[in-house]
């Protein structure tokens, strides 16, 4: 999505209402001391702090200036913290291995994990806050979708925990999970496979045939589909979503050996997926616009006011700056 048109959507800032549920998310991970981990999206940096108990290493990023500066404020004592601003889907990652934690805006959901699924060096693992249906097409379940069959060579997704709309300020429209994408090794295809991969199952998923034998009749032929159901042992009566991963993966292992007047005819099915995209409306959390968020919702995340919940977290990022003081 380009920057102009990123701009022009409406936001929000869905934060996680309560700190307590901050470090429960973040005890469902699976991070160590020295992992170096990315909170994109930081907001009011309730999972910013969760991590920071957590692992010596977290490097929060949100594009809002206010908020920016109120993270720099509560962490300017916590040296394992650095807040940046910037735009998450513009940020570069590390070569080393790293783990990225994000509660995103819905209407940026698919371009964040397609960031990190395709990155040239992905993370371990992505724990992301998403909407439950988003949630179920990356997942594959119920139903197998073309979101699922993507990235399910290279991650496996898993949902860790269920939300109800009171978790965050201001509540959502709709449900929300939290979810674990975690990447495969090895992986189900190899990198240098992935163009074709892709074009195949994009190809054959969008050509909107009730079975699998039609939409590789449409998409390769009657007879080279013939062949390739036969040899991968796959029930062409199957309609498309009713097959699952293993039998999409077994006709593509199939296909790859095809001839190379066969392979040609998916040539460019992914990348002409993604012009459509592009232009398809995104879906929000909310209509309720980051900017209207006013100034007393935005105190309850600032560390300096008198509740007695911010005074003991106060306290403990400052025992976690000492600490971390006297390691170094």
């Amino acid at each position: 999505m380009s920057p102009r048109m990123r701009n022009q959507l409406w936001r929000t800032q869905n934060s996680l209402a309560d700190p307590h549920l901050a470090a429960k998310l973040v005890a469902l991970s699976r991070l160590g001391a020295r992992d170096l981990v990315y909170d994109l999206g930081a907001g009011s940096g309730a999972l910013t702090a969760a991590l920071a108990r957590r692992t010596s290493r977290v490097i929060a990023i949100e594009r809002d200036p206010a908020l920016v500066r109120r993270l720099r404020r509560r962490f300017h004592d916590v040296p394992g913290v650095v807040v940046r601003e910037g735009d998450i889907l513009a940020c570069r990652f590390p070569q080393p291995d790293y783990v990225v934690v994000a509660n995103p805006p819905f209407d940026i959901t698919a371009d964040l994990v397609r960031k990190l699924t395709e990155a040239e060096t992905p993370p371990r693992d992505a724990y992301l806050v998403l909407q439950r249906e988003a949630a179920q097409r990356f997942a594959g379940r119920p139903q197998a979708t073309l979101a699922a069959l993507l990235i399910a060579p290279w991650f496996s997704v898993r949902v860790l925990h269920e939300f109800q709309r009171r978790d965050f300020a201001p509540a959502p429209g709709v449900d929300a999970v939290f979810v674990r994408l975690h990447k495969r090794g090895p992986p189900l295809v190899l990198r240098r496979e992935e163009r074709l991969y892709r074009d195949f199952v994009t190809a054959a998923f969008s050509a909107w045939r009730p079975t699998v034998a039609g939409a590789l009749a449409a998409t390769l032929g009657r007879a080279p589909a013939a062949r390739l159901l036969r040899h991968a042992a796959v029930d062409g009566h199957l309609p498309p979503s009713r097959l699952d991963v293993s039998g999409w993966l077994r006709l593509f292992r199939e296909f790859r050996s095809a001839p190379p007047v066969i392979r040609q005819r998916v040539s460019g099915g992914d990348a002409h997926a993604r012009q459509l995209r592009a232009r398809l409306r995104k879906v929000h959390r909310t209509r309720t616009p980051r900017d209207a968020l006013d100034e007393t919702r935005l105190a309850i995340w600032d560390l300096r006011t008198k509740s007695p919940r911010a005074s003991c977290e106060a306290d403990e990022m400052r025992e976690i700056g000492a600490r971390a003081r006297v390691q170094e």
